[in-house]
């Protein structure tokens, strides 16, 4: 295929039965989703596995049909990546693993002293909801490069071709979010620190 195609080109065509296509979406943003995963599980074994089962996931989802064009594919990924990586830590619960039979085992090397207090996590949750609130409130444009940015960590050059736009404007539209949402969050006397 020498002609480039966007995302919803390459999606129809996989759909339709041209698996090259879904490997060009693969080539495309492979790093992008392994570093994303990577970053929050911090174990490269588990990364790959999560990985994987992300794009089995995307596969399952384009051939029941069931994938809706709202958006950018990179972020359709990336959400389904971080529901799964969600899904392990609540099934997994870290707990961790000792062996008391070891002599030099001591109970208090597992303790953690540094996990967040009852208080300071539901602080956090309404933080991360407050801006999550204030986020879904911007101009779809300023939501759209805020969202490539912060979640898909995409250059503002990537935003900028995956958007049609200029540099500039991209650059534009991400200082107009985040003036915004500090706006909002004074209007509203949002405290959006735990301390």
């Amino acid at each position: 295929m020498s002609e480039i195609l966007n995302d919803k080109e390459l999606v129809l065509r996989y759909q339709n039965g041209d698996v090259a296509s879904f490997e060009i979406l693969v080539d495309r943003y492979q790093n992008k989703v392994y570093s994303y995963v990577l970053m929050l599980v911090k174990d490269k074994q588990l990364a790959d596995d999560i990985f994987q089962d992300t794009f089995l996931k995307i596969i399952r989802t384009i051939k029941a049909g069931a994938y809706k064009e709202e958006g950018k594919f990179i972020q359709f990924a990336m959400r389904i990546a971080h529901n799964l990586i969600i899904d392990y830590f609540r099934k997994a619960k870290r707990l961790p693993m000792v062996d008391p039979t070891k002599e030099d085992y001591d109970m208090l090397d597992n303790a953690k002293f540094t996990d967040p207090s009852i208080e300071e996590q539901i602080i956090t949750e309404q933080i991360h909801d407050d801006v999550r609130k204030m986020i879904g409130l911007l101009p779809d444009e300023q939501r759209e490069v805020l969202h490539m940015r912060m979640y898909a960590d995409m250059s503002f050059k990537e935003i900028a071709e995956a958007t049609n736009v200029s540099i500039n404007t991209a650059l534009g539209r991400m200082r107009y979010a985040l003036i915004n949402l500090r706006k909002m969050a004074q209007a509203k006397n949002l405290q959006l620190t735990l301390r």
